[in-house]
């Protein structure tokens, strides 16, 4: 196996079970991405808004979820905070898409090779 786990093409297929364990990891990971993102967000907001929690909560999650913030009128300070924080939040949710694509992609391709190679 390389590096990040997958196997080469001319390796057979991981087992159902290894795969879901694959695909269990790579939601952890994608999780603590989410997670990261949205205490960020809301420290940011609390900070530079002086939003209570909640208001903080509901902005970033609007943010990470690409619905945009509910609070517009914001502080000099808060519009760039929020500006960045909205250009970060469109890069968490291709990231995180990635990450959850990546083995099932990796592993029809992988699949397709196999049964290709096989044959000849």
């Amino acid at each position: 196996m390389n590096p990040l786990g997958y196997e080469h093409r001319r390796q057979r297929p991981i087992s159902r079970s290894r795969f879901l364990l694959r695909l269990v990891t790579h939601a952890i990971v994608a999780q603590v991405i989410v997670v990261v993102s949205l205490g960020a967000g809301m420290v940011g907001y609390h900070h530079y808004e002086s939003m209570n929690w909640r208001d903080a909560y509901l902005n970033t999650t609007m943010l990470l979820g690409g619905m945009g913030p509910v609070k517009t009128e914001l502080t000099e300070q808060g519009k760039v905070f929020a500006g960045t924080y909205a250009l970060y939040a469109g890069l968490v949710v291709i990231v995180v898409v990635g990450i959850m694509i990546a083995p099932v992609m990796h592993r029809g391709l992988h699949r397709f090779h196999w049964a290709a190679e096989g044959e000849e």
